[in-house]
């Protein structure tokens, strides 16, 4: 599962933004991919609600939503262009976020794309294409905050997953992948940089129903399917992710790293 175009003002006549603060987020460097449609817009949102300096970056326009943000918060995110299967372009784009408002001390790689395909059909140009997006690009963003991270004393990463590979889903054998390897890095970037104060965490999204998902995916036999699976059976909204967000990215959760936090209704169980 993951996230997708869209950002409506309203879900359900619910209020879009957590009413919790994280004050140490207030002036915080944020960078994100994917930040300006689907879960990633709510992120970015939630951010600025925090009084943090976001950049984001997206491959399609999204100056549209800059200006929404700009009238909302008296201030607009950073939006630079970008292909995050372009590795050069993705590490100059954080340059230019840090040259923007200093090191960026809170990561959120979001963007991901979760293409339907069976294994049979699989080539090895798409098989290479899933992992740069949605595996490689992750590791290289991480790679490129670091310095900075370590000059400000820390920071915190958050790796965006999915509960798609802790269920053993079909469907989507290359993204599942993907998605078990972020885990994977998650803990080896905590140990490799948890003596800088360096935090990194996953954090791993149910069926969040954005429009994307329902223009392509959502079907009334399989929502009620998985909804059946869920201990809590309301369905999963964008903005059901950010509060879970900015606690890992905040010093509220400053001594938490290497951890996969799930928000999905309560679908798979860890530990």
């Amino acid at each position: 599962f993951s996230g997708g175009q869209g950002y409506p003002h309203t879900v359900e006549g619910k209020p879009l933004m957590t009413d919790h603060r994280f004050h140490d987020l207030e002036g915080a460097s944020v960078f994100i991919t994917g930040g300006g449609s689907g879960i990633g817009a709510f992120l970015t949102d939630g951010f600025l609600a925090q009084g943090a300096n976001v950049a984001f970056v997206q491959r399609s326009d999204a100056t549209g939503f800059v200006d929404e943000m700009a009238e909302k918060h008296g201030r607009a995110p950073l939006f630079l262009t970008c292909d995050i299967t372009d590795i050069a372009r993705l590490k100059a784009c954080i340059a230019e976020a840090e040259a923007a408002h200093g090191p960026v001390t809170a990561l959120v790689n979001n963007a991901a794309n979760d293409k339907r395909h069976t294994t049979e059909e699989v080539t090895e140009e798409f098989w290479d294409w899933s992992q740069a997006i949605n595996l490689k690009a992750y590791f290289f963003a991480c790679q490129a905050v670091v310095a900075g991270m370590r000059a400000a004393g820390g920071g915190s990463i958050i790796n965006f997953s999915s509960i798609s590979y802790m269920m053993g889903n079909a469907g989507y054998p290359a993204y599942t992948t993907a998605n078990s390897g972020i885990y994977g890095m998650t803990r080896s970037l905590a140990r490799e940089f948890g003596p800088d104060r360096i935090r990194v965490n996953a954090l791993a999204p149910g069926w969040v129903l954005t429009q994307k998902q329902k223009d392509m995916w959502v079907t009334e036999e399989g929502l009620a399917a998985h909804l059946d699976r869920q201990c809590l059976k309301d369905t999963l909204a964008p903005e059901d992710i950010v509060g879970g967000c900015l606690f890992l990215a905040s010093k509220a959760s400053k001594m938490m790293t290497g951890q996969s936090l799930v928000i999905d209704g309560g679908v798979v169980v860890t530990g």
